[in-house]
């Protein structure tokens, strides 16, 4: 895997930005920028038994509606992020979308676009959603297939703010 993170204005010696000058943990002060249209997108993927995919997409597994309570799942913990993890900035998102793809016989991706107007980028909300969704796809379908492995979860492309377009390749 390669991954094309260069942007015009990178600045590869950057401070950390949520260290205080003592080197504290602090939140970090976006008022000054200028909201931009930021877009972000995640992906996760399951491996799984050919035959628990094939439950999950012919809507047979005991829980029910797999890929619709996933579905939910990643939208909320967007929503939530914030709540989630330290430091984030809380954010009126616009949009999420999370959108699943069979890959082989075993293979489930998941990916979720997150969109906001604001003052700072939406990889970790898209990432939060990637990744809850996938957990429960995971929870839906462990009583069938305990063996699944979560991989490969990873910010795919972002738009928007000073760093402009990145995008994994």
């Amino acid at each position: 895997m390669s991954i094309d993170n260069t942007t015009d204005d990178q600045d590869t010696t950057a401070q950390f930005t949520h260290l205080n000058e003592a080197g504290e943990a602090n939140m970090v002060d976006v008022s000054a920028k200028t909201p931009t249209r930021r877009v972000a997108i995640a992906g996760s993927r399951i491996r799984m038994q050919p035959a628990t995919l094939r439950g999950i997409l012919e809507h047979g597994m005991s829980k029910g509606d797999v890929l619709a309570v996933a579905r939910i799942a990643g939208i909320q913990a967007a929503k939530r992020c914030s709540d989630l993890i330290p430091l984030c900035h809380p954010l009126a998102l616009s949009r999420v979308e999370v959108r699943f793809a069979a890959i082989g016989e075993d293979r489930l991706e998941i990916e979720v676009e997150a969109t906001v107007t604001g003052q700072t980028g939406v990889e970790m909300e898209a990432l939060t959603g990637a990744s809850i969704a996938a957990l429960t796809v995971y929870d839906m379908c462990k009583a069938a297939d305990k063996g699944m492995v979560i991989e490969e979860t990873r910010l795919l492309h972002k738009t928007g703010g000073k760093s402009g377009t990145w995008r994994a390749t």
